[in-house]
């Protein structure tokens, strides 16, 4: 689109926005906050039951990591599907169907009792979060004018960041104290508020002008053999802890399904009278430009959460609880990022700017991350540069998506908001099955190289607890390992050499304290082996984040600036 059209739609949309009270605007955003804070939260409180729910329901560990995929596929599949129902119904009627298919899936998670029944729910649960992303985004578009949104956008980010500072904290307090089935059912009582706000307070927010036809079937039909085969491919296709090698015939059948459902979608789409997604907003330079931009942002989003933990049980010798607690100040980086970059961007009426800041942000962060981890850091020490790394994030969920609503009609908000969430979920999936392939690699390497050096002179016992340190643990819904505990190690050699002491002559105590001492260097020295290893992996990770960050800046660089006009309140909207 040329620049002058571009912004003359930023103008016709400013001046067609209709009015609501005050109490509408309140109720509505709280009714929407609400049903978007169900769906973050749950992801990080149910990640903190996952153990509880192992071993209760005794589910075997290839099948562990379905509570996560089963989810993810899910929402990312329906995240289109409502955000077209949104632009056809309303986001009144789409956010209240949403809220309802959640708290189904919550009660029906928090009943279950087998493991595939509770897999199965999970993904009736992702069905119903995909509607409460997508329409609570769209929310701010229908109320605020494009010069406002930004500030009320930070607000949706902020409840991302903070859920994943609370869930933990939450997930394992409930879980401790009620059980791990009261994760769900908590979702019943807040849900129960939400629904109400939004069936007695909100208004329909259908945008007008709507064209009056159905759904587009065949389109949802062959989204979901585009995304779903390539969903479970980048979630499955870890090549450990039972999970498939990249190269394996199932692998590689799931990709080549997913090119097919693809190259159907782009065919049926090109005819069809209501399409799912618009093609035509492709052409959009704005609107195509901060969608890739977004799919990039989303493969890097999660390097700074996933592997973390790993370098903090492994290196800095936390509890798996502990090292969850040093991401609190990326989250606090990231709801500052949102709400500090939302206001600014009211003020100015700018967003280019801040984006193209805050990715260099990013890169500063990554960079300090990537460069100066070792053996020796420490808690206080890696928790202050998370600081960077979650204000250079902060900004990239609301502006990207005001970019990207500013930048389309009124009447395909939704699917416009529908396609940032698609992007985002796309490039966090891809992001993390990336990473995760450079963090195993790397591992690997380091404890292949040295590991069988270090371990001379150890019992036997003591090279097989030495050889579960390092699973592939390469992608999300897989535990923080437990760490190599040296010390409990060396209190155990002890106390066996002192049996054995206490049973040989006189003149063999020499040779058994002998071969005490090689045995407890040789745990020092596996101690040194594991913590390098893991500080390579982790590092080797934000390296590659920064790749990825400089790309997401080269994108937004092409980004057009289309202006945040402020204008009249006229066209009204049921």
């Amino acid at each position: 689109m040329a620049p002058s059209a571009a912004t003359a739609s930023a103008d016709t949309l400013s001046a067609a926005m209709p009015s609501f009270t005050r109490a509408q605007k309140v109720f509505t955003m709280l009714g929407a906050l609400l049903g978007l804070l169900l769906a973050a939260l749950d992801q990080t409180i149910v990640a903190t039951a996952g153990p509880a729910i192992q071993a209760d329901l005794h589910i075997p560990a290839s099948l562990y990591a379905w509570l996560t995929t089963a989810y993810l596929v899910a929402s990312t599949m329906m995240v289109p599907v409502w955000g077209k129902l949104s632009d056809l119904l309303g986001r009144r009627a789409v956010l209240a169907v949403g809220i309802l298919v959640f708290l189904a899936g919550s009660f029906l998670c928090g009943a279950a009792r087998s493991t595939v029944a509770l897999i199965l729910f999970r993904a009736v649960q992702g069905l119903g979060s995909a509607a409460l992303f997508t329409a609570a985004l769209a929310v701010v578009a229908d109320l605020f004018e494009p010069r406002e949104r930004g500030k009320y956008q930070g607000l949706f980010g902020a409840v991302f960041g903070l859920s994943s500072v609370v869930g933990p904290l939450v997930g394992g307090f409930i879980t401790d104290h009620f059980g791990w089935h009261w994760v769900f059912f908590i979702n019943l009582p807040v849900g129960a508020v939400a629904l109400t706000l939004v069936l007695l307070r909100m208004p329909k927010l259908r945008p007008p002008g709507m064209a009056r036809g159905g759904l587009d079937v065949p389109g949802a039909v062959f989204l979901a053999l585009a995304v779903v085969p390539l969903l479970l491919a980048l979630s499955l296709g870890r090549g450990d802890g039972g999970a498939w090698a990249w190269t394996s015939w199932r692998i590689l059948g799931l990709f080549a399904l997913s090119v097919l459902g693809t190259v159907l979608l782009l065919r049926v789409e090109r005819r069809a009278k209501e399409p799912l997604l618009d093609l035509k907003l492709f052409r959009i330079r704005a609107f195509s430009t901060a969608n890739v931009a977004v799919f990039i942002i989303g493969a890097a989003f999660l390097s700074g959460v996933v592997f973390l933990p790993l370098f903090m049980v492994n290196v800095v010798g936390l509890s798996a609880t502990r090292s969850g607690l040093t991401i609190t100040p990326l989250t606090l980086g990231v709801v500052a990022g949102n709400v500090l970059s939302g206001q600014l961007v009211s003020k100015l009426g700018k967003y280019k700017v801040l984006l193209l800041g805050s990715l260099v942000l990013l890169m500063v962060g990554f960079t300090v991350m990537g460069f100066t981890l070792s053996p020796e850091s420490t808690q206080a020490g890696v928790t202050m540069k998370m600081v960077l790394v979650g204000l250079g994030l902060g900004p990239s969920i609301p502006i990207f998506t005001m970019a990207i609503q500013n930048a389309v009609p009124r009447e395909r908000i939704g699917v416009a908001t529908a396609s940032a969430t698609f992007f985002r979920q796309l490039g966090m999936t891809l992001g993390v099955a990336l990473l995760g392939t450079v963090f195993a690699a790397a591992l690997s390497r380091e404890m292949g190289a040295r590991m069988p050096g270090a371990t001379e002179g150890l019992p036997e016992s003591v090279r097989a607890e030495v050889a579960v340190v390092a699973p592939g643990m390469s992608g999300e819904g897989s535990a923080p390992a437990a760490g190599f505990q040296g010390e409990a190690v060396k209190a155990r050699l002890r106390t066996e050499f002192d049996a054995e002491r206490a049973r040989v002559s006189e003149a063999e105590r020499a040779r058994v304290d002998a071969e005490e001492q090689r045995a407890l260097a040789s745990v020092d020295r596996v101690h040194l082996v594991v913590k390098e290893a893991f500080t390579s992996g982790v590092s080797a990770v934000y390296r590659i984040a920064i790749g990825i960050a400089l790309l997401a800046f080269l994108v937004t660089l092409l980004l057009p600036e289309q202006p945040l006009r402020t204008g009249r309140a006229s066209a009204p909207m049921e």
